[in-house]
């Protein structure tokens, strides 16, 4: 079962973010404070979860959260700051929205970069441990995955609604294809041989 919080005494936030081996779509990251004596049997890594899974926690995880936020940042942004600190924007803009100011962040990973005056400790594979990070996890995957599945109705060439924008063969023989959309990445390597994709945009 996975912990409640790392620090008991403290208004902890679990912090994580999904896209970052992405081809296409902005990173999006949740912040998710948690009651203290929240438990649920179901809650763990997102990516372990089956989607109806997740979805069935969604509205469990708004409903009992004291606080709850989820944010994105851009391709464009990730293009011009890099995909590593995109990741810690996305994270801090959620942490923005907090209606509650956290005392303490629990971060997914091994790196953050410090929140204002926040302390934080970054937990490698948290969201298999603990609540907050797991619940952060999973509002900011279902997010993401059904932001995708809507960009797909208006390109339908990259298999989005199955990929998320993960370099799948699909995926990438789109691009090929059909060249990047203003919602590829461009400082990823779309293709192995890297063709011209600017025209297309």
């Amino acid at each position: 079962m996975l912990s409640s919080y790392l620090h008991d005494h403290l208004i902890e936030a679990g912090c994580d973010e999904v896209g970052r081996g992405c081809l296409s779509g902005p990173v999006v990251a949740a912040a998710v404070i948690l009651p203290k004596d929240y438990h649920h049997p179901l809650m763990n890594d997102s990516k372990k979860l089956r989607k109806n899974t997740r979805k069935s926690l969604e509205n469990e995880i708004k409903n009992a959260a004291i606080s709850w936020a989820i944010a994105e940042v851009s391709p464009q942004e990730i293009d011009r700051i890099n995909i590593l600190q995109a990741s810690f924007l996305a994270m801090h803009r959620a942490i923005d929205q907090l209606t509650i100011k956290p005392e303490h962040l629990l971060i997914d990973g091994n790196r953050f970069k410090a929140y204002r005056d926040i302390p934080h400790t970054c937990v490698i594979k948290g969201d298999g441990k603990y609540l907050n990070i797991a619940a952060a996890s999973i509002l900011a995957k279902i997010y993401r995955d059904e932001l995708m599945e809507k960009l797909a109705g208006e390109y339908p060439h990259y298999d989005w609604e199955n990929n998320a924008g993960y370099p799948t063969a699909k995926h990438r023989n789109g691009i090929e294809i059909h060249g990047a959309t203003p919602h590829h990445r461009m400082s990823f390597k779309l293709l192995p041989d890297q063709l011209d994709l600017f025209d297309s945009i």
